[in-house]
């Protein structure tokens, strides 16, 4: 398959996308207007491929219509982030968050002299992991930062707690396609035949790695968590939250949705030609571009009911997993990040090795040990 310049045009975004935030500071304390402009960059080279080059990888006029900038593309960035209602839930839970903080705090404030803070951490990490799929990933996300903002921690402390709780909500958000963009879109992919795939198919297929894995978050931030400090949950509040800042968190989030859609968008033309024919285990792995790429565009592309069931849980087990290793890999991380003011450098100190850890011990799961457990609801 010959690789075309607008091939490299593409893989060079991907590339500064990637390492931008973390050489240059600019770039990292506007992350959201950066990703904004590699993704209008990303569609605009993108319709520069040759109409043959798509059609001899098996676009349709259609498709081929689609690619670059067209109003479907544009209707998408401007109405997705709304219609699926991560900005509104944003907005409406920041307010909720804003006029009830004083009352949340009296009640952490309690709880916190009847429990330990270790059992906290590793309750929160866990419900909200286990119940993401319910609530929404979203949801979970905000009431994350929101409880962590009532803790006695410091500001590493809460950082590594987020990026590990992150990585939990991450995981059990794709049990039922409430939770998340990506499980919506793979049960629609897998509804029809061999599969017939219902409201439960992806816990049934996938909750004997998503639990372990859960609970394993949980218990690894207990690991993070210290004896309480001098902090108190006042102290950590002194610094109000006007509702400005409630405002500008919701359109930042709103930029960053749109960019990682806009990014979807573009790269779309190179993972058609490149990833669909990688075997399972390769592409486990380059599914890692999912820390930079939005993963629902990912799993629209890749997931075929003509792939065996081994083959599905290896593209979503890597998606979920390398999603929690960088900022943009998926919703939760980019609320908490904007809510905690968490930089890229920050999250990647742990997020990359984490997500690498546990990209190796799932792929030796899935593919070389003769352990899979299918529940039947």
């Amino acid at each position: 398959m010959q690789v075309t310049a607008i091939d490299i045009g593409l893989f060079a975004i991907v590339l500064v996308v990637l390492l931008g935030p973390f050489l240059v500071k600019k770039i990292e304390h506007n992350l959201e207007a950066f990703l904004f402009v590699m993704g209008v960059l990303a569609v605009t080279i993108a319709g520069f491929e040759n109409k043959d080059v798509l059609a001899s990888i098996g676009y349709s006029h259609e498709q081929i219509a689609e690619v670059g900038w067209n109003m479907k593309l544009i209707m998408e960035a401007i109405m997705e982030p709304v219609v699926k209602g991560i900005v509104p839930a944003v907005l409406i839970a920041g307010l909720i968050f804003h006029y009830g903080r004083d009352k949340a705090q009296s009640i952490m404030a309690s709880i916190l002299k009847k429990v330990s803070l270790k059992l906290i951490i590793f309750l929160i990490v866990v419900i909200l992991g286990l119940a993401s799929s319910i609530i929404t990933a979203i949801i979970a996300a905000l009431l994350l930062v929101e409880l962590l903002n009532c803790m006695p921690l410091d500001r590493n402390t809460k950082i590594n707690v987020v990026i590990i709780a992150c990585f939990s909500i991450g995981l059990g958000a794709v049990l039922t396609p409430l939770g998340e963009p990506l499980s919506t879109i793979a049960i629609t992919k897998l509804q029809g035949a061999p599969y017939y795939a219902g409201f439960f198919f992806l816990f049934n297929r996938l909750a004997i790695y998503i639990i372990p894995g859960i609970i394993a978050m949980g218990l690894l931030s207990i690991f993070f968590v210290g004896k309480k400090g001098s902090e108190t949950c006042e102290k950590v509040e002194e610094v109000a939250e006007t509702l400005m800042d409630v405002v500008m968190r919701a359109v930042k989030v709103y930029i960053f949705v749109m960019a990682l859609l806009l990014l979807g968008g573009g790269m779309k033309i190179v993972i058609d030609k490149y990833l669909l024919t990688v075997p399972s285990q390769i592409l486990y792995w380059v599914n890692m571009i999912s820390a930079i790429l939005d993963n629902a565009t990912l799993t629209a592309a890749e997931l075929s009911p003509a792939m065996e069931i081994t083959q599905i849980q290896a593209v979503l087990m890597g998606l979920l997993i390398s999603g929690g290793m960088l900022i943009p890999g998926n919703i939760p991380n980019i609320i908490s990040a904007n809510k905690l003011g968490i930089t890229s450098k920050e999250w990647a100190r742990l997020g990359v090795p984490l997500g690498l850890i546990l990209m190796g011990l799932y792929f030796v799961w899935i593919f070389y040990i003769p352990f899979h457990i299918e529940f039947n609801f």
